[in-house]
């Protein structure tokens, strides 16, 4: 129900823009409209993202001399190690590099740190076992922009150093690791798309090498193409935004997923219940958490075998070890929110922190997930801290107004480290700045956020008449997939709209579903909310459209959002 969210509809399209533009439907200009889309090739492209081609690697800073010095390494059988990060961009660029380097018959090694233990990036005791098993060349993914030190000591231990990356580099370049960078979000960096995702990268700088290989065309378009299921389950599960090359990549890559040949990923998708066409939605909520489920709560590495599983057997059990994994991770979750909240509901500030106790610390690798849900209800930044290591560590989420990285940035002179973009960071600091922290990013926040109120917005794509919900209307709005970050989902309202009939669901009776006409709405976890609400009443509904494929049948259904009785 309308708990004191603001509906907010979007401004309807221009007469004239729609008069000009007769070859597609109205939803789908109103759609086009909302995104800033008018232009007739701009248009075409985001319908078209299949039809385009990407942009040359070559056009990366650094990308010729650092497939050089990969060609020259693999010649020499020299030892090339991938570094990867923990999450599902990094889990996914390490394996697609590992295939592409046993393709060229010069199988690398892997590192991946601990999530807990090592923490993000490069670290020196990493660089030690590298040199210790004989590596030459460290390439890293999607990590390593900021690991300046690290990277000279690489270099002072003999090795050469690749930093592939996707995260905003340090204000100065003097701040810049010394070595070959190939990172589009590089101010100077001419290439044409800046947001590429950490896997984004991986593939351009594949797409390079299998451009310099001694393969015919033929099978330079086939192994393009097989990397592609990678590319887009990274890119989706990192959150980037789903526009430019991005949308090129994730809409091929959904057609690979969908026929893919990779054991892993059948084995991840059959775990996960998963029938029929996959979307940018099923990687979203259910892949890429039980990918990520892995360095939660134990180690990375156990996913990027699953993905480079050449055994059937093998992979099924390492599918069903992290299905195991995510529902501990679920559960882990909700013990930490319970703390949590109970900690929340005190917080009277503009900015919400909570802190674990030092005997009872909560598992680092959730408190981000905990974050965001606390951030959530109660429409405020939120910091979640726990103690690890001697220290505390801290995971935050943001709201729309309000810029979590200037907030750390300003109170930084309490920090050990932090790093993130405007709506999630991480951070440590030593406990003994813990009060002197929650004082100077209070004032901070609070300062910041003073005159503005705090309501969570849902936008509105249109109000239509429920009437034209169907098949067609559904057929049309999925011309704009993949759906994802600047590119969300369609959202609608319909007025006074009319119940037929009411049936709750699931094992608890948590669900709602109500039927208006021919359509049957569901509305999650909202049953006791409605309690109220009886046949005959009329609604005011906001909601996606959305297929419900069950038992073979499949039939149009809305996904409700929101709520208030007319």
């Amino acid at each position: 129900m309308n708990n004191e969210k603001k509906w907010k509809v979007l401004p309807r399209a221009e007469d004239g823009f729609i008069k000009k533009n007769p070859e597609y439907s109205r939803e789908i200009l109103q759609l086009l409209f909302n995104r800033g889309i008018t232009d007739e090739r701009e248009m075409y492209n985001f319908l078209n993202p299949e039809k385009l081609e990407t942009y040359d690697p070559f056009d990366l800073g650094d990308m010729e001399e650092a497939v050089d010095l990969i060609i020259d390494h693999i010649k020499k059988q020299e030892k090339i190690f991938v570094y990867g990060d923990y999450d599902a961009d990094g889990i996914t660029s390490s394996a697609l590099l590992y295939d592409l380097f046993s393709i060229f018959k010069s199988e690398p090694s892997v590192y991946m740190p601990d999530r807990v233990k090592e923490g993000y990036g490069l670290n020196k005791k990493a660089i030690d076992k590298i040199v210790k098993e004989g590596g030459a060349l460290i390439i890293t993914v999607d990590t390593g922009i900021k690991n300046k030190e690290e990277v000279e000591y690489a270099q002072k231990k003999g090795l050469k150093v690749i930093i592939t990356d996707h995260h905003v580099p340090p204000t100065k370049k003097s701040e810049y690791p010394p070595c070959l960078i190939i990172n589009p979000a590089i101010k100077e960096e001419k290439y044409p798309f800046k947001k590429l995702a950490g896997v984004g990268v991986a593939y351009k700088l594949a797409q390079a090498l299998i451009i310099k290989s001694t393969l015919t065309e033929k099978q330079k378009i086939a192994l393009n193409e097989n990397l592609l299921d990678l590319v887009a389950v990274g890119t989706v599960a990192d959150c980037v935004d789903l526009i430019g090359e991005n949308r090129i990549l994730v809409k091929k890559g959904l057609e690979v997923l969908n026929k893919t040949k990779r054991i892993g990923f059948k084995e991840l998708i059959k775990v996960s219940g998963l029938k029929g066409y996959l979307d940018s939605w099923n990687i979203g909520f259910q892949l890429a958490p039980r990918i990520n489920a892995s360095s939660r709560v134990a180690h990375a590495a156990k996913a990027f075998h699953l993905l480079i599983s050449k055994d059937r057997v093998k992979a099924k059990e390492r599918a069903l070890d992290l299905n195991e994994k995510n529902s501990l991770r679920q559960k882990i979750t909700e013990e930490v929110m319970e703390g949590a909240m109970e900690q929340a509901r005190e917080e009277k500030g503009k900015i919400i922190i909570t802190v674990s106790k030092k005997e009872n610390p909560w598992m680092e690798g959730v408190i981000g997930l905990a974050a965001g849900r606390i951030s959530n209800v109660f429409y405020k930044p939120v910091l979640v801290l726990t103690h690890s290591e001697g220290k505390l560590k801290g995971s935050g989420r943001s709201v729309e107004e309000f810029n979590i990285m200037e907030a750390l940035q300003e109170s930084d002179e309490f920090l050990i480290n932090y790093g993130g973009h405007p709506s999630a960071c991480g951070f440590s600091l030593e406990v003994g700045n813990l009060e002197k922290f929650r004082k100077k990013i209070s004032q901070y926040s609070n300062k910041k956020l003073e005159k503005i109120k705090l309501v969570p917005k849902i936008k509105i794509d249109e109000e239509i008449d429920i009437e034209r919900v169907n098949d067609s209307f559904l057929k049309n709005i999925e011309k704009l997939a993949p759906f994802g970050e600047a590119n969300p989902k369609p959202v609608f309202l319909s007025r006074k709209v009319c119940v037929k009939d009411i049936v709750c669901m699931g094992k608890n009776k948590e669900h709602i579903k109500f039927r208006f006409n021919g359509l049957w709405g569901v509305f999650f976890r909202q049953a006791d909310n409605c309690d109220s609400i009886k046949i005959g009443d009329l609604l005011d509904i906001v909601y996606y459209v959305d297929i419900n494929d069950f038992n073979g049948r499949r039939s149009v259904q809305l996904k409700i959002i929101d709520i208030e009785v007319s």
